[in-house]
């Protein structure tokens, strides 16, 4: 009877949480408001010659005695809140996206990212992943926007504005994995490599993407009278596919493709449903050669993806200067149309 109670009791608890949740988010757009009127009147005060930068000073002092409790609104804060509001003024796109996220979320894309695209895929990943603070800061560090740019499944395509994308930011298959979080030692196995991502598989999804769902590890597929076993096995949501990972601590070599069509035939044929869509593979390398995987994957429709992994975090300079170059290169070609 009890039981039946508290069953009862979760249609209560479900309208508290979504209560809460859209109160918390109503605070939250009237405070980004609030932070946006002021960047707006500093700006306008700053520009305006009766004034100029003495207003912060004046304003902050103004705040400290009138509102003692607000924090927030020094000279640093002021500033902040007047950059804010002169980044994104602007852009009609990305404006009203900019109160879905908190305040601390804004400041650290704000301070952290250089172009207007990369603050948009930033702020669009928050209100998708509803990223804590420290996963954001993650996916700053590891340069995750840049990985995303430079990852299509193809080499150096064109790099059109992928936030136009009606699903962006999309799930995506990346070229290159940070796995920096990893304790392993210096010579591994593909055992060690596997049961480190498995103790680690939240930060594991968090690189790979939130849509992903772990099914398992050494996932048995029987054909004939012999057993397989997929390294590990995901389903995505938003792909409706399952997603076959294998570990490789080595270079890429073209028979890994193969196999992996094995293995993805297997699990189209017994576990796929009728809803879902055909299945993934993801052979994930220590390295690879990007003539050698285009070679291997010339004369074949294989859904497989060849990517490779890092233990350490890629410079974030390298990966920007990569991506300006083969922008660079891009309107070259248009220009020369």
């Amino acid at each position: 009877m009890e039981n039946s109670l508290d069953t009862n009791f979760s249609e209560i608890v479900n309208m508290i949480e979504t209560r809460r949740n859209n109160a918390y988010r109503k605070v939250n757009e009237e405070l980004i408001g609030l932070y946006w009127d002021f960047g707006k009147y500093i700006s306008e005060k700053v520009n305006d010659s009766n004034w100029g930068d003495k207003i912060v000073d004046k304003l902050a002092q103004f705040m400290k005695r009138e509102y003692p409790t607000m924090k927030g609104f020094n000279r640093a804060g002021i500033y902040r809140m007047k950059q804010f509001y002169e980044t994104y003024k602007d852009n009609e796109i990305v404006a009203p996206l900019v109160r879905q996220i908190s305040w601390t979320h804004n400041v650290m894309i704000l301070g952290a990212t250089n172009s207007i695209e990369e603050k948009e895929f930033y702020i669009r990943m928050c209100i998708k992943n509803n990223y804590s603070k420290r996963e954001l800061d993650r996916q700053i560090s590891s340069g995750y926007f840049q990985r995303y740019m430079l990852s299509d499944g193809k080499a150096n395509q064109s790099l059109t504005k992928t936030t136009g994308e009606e699903d962006y930011p999309n799930t995506r298959i990346l070229d290159t994995y940070s796995l920096e979080f990893l304790d392993l030692p210096n010579n591994y196995s593909e055992k060690d490599l596997k049961k480190s991502i498995i103790s680690n598989m939240k930060d594991f999804i968090l690189e790979i993407g939130k849509d992903f769902t772990y099914v398992g590890e050494e996932y048995r597929v029987q054909v004939g009278n012999e057993d397989f076993y997929i390294d590990l096995l995901f389903y995505n949501r938003t792909l409706s596919c399952l997603v076959a990972f294998e570990l490789k601590i080595g270079k890429f070599k073209p028979e890994y493709i193969s196999k992996m069509d094995f293995y993805l035939e297997a699990l189209d044929r017994q576990e796929r449903k009728e809803s879902e869509n055909p299945s993934v593979g993801v052979i994930l390398c220590a390295s690879k050669d990007e003539q050698v995987v285009e070679y291997a994957m010339s004369r074949t429709m294989s859904p497989t993806m060849v990517s490779q992994y890092t233990l350490k975090l890629i410079d974030k300079k390298l990966l920007e200067n990569k991506l300006k170059e083969i922008k660079n290169i891009v309107e070259e070609n248009n220009q020369n149309e």
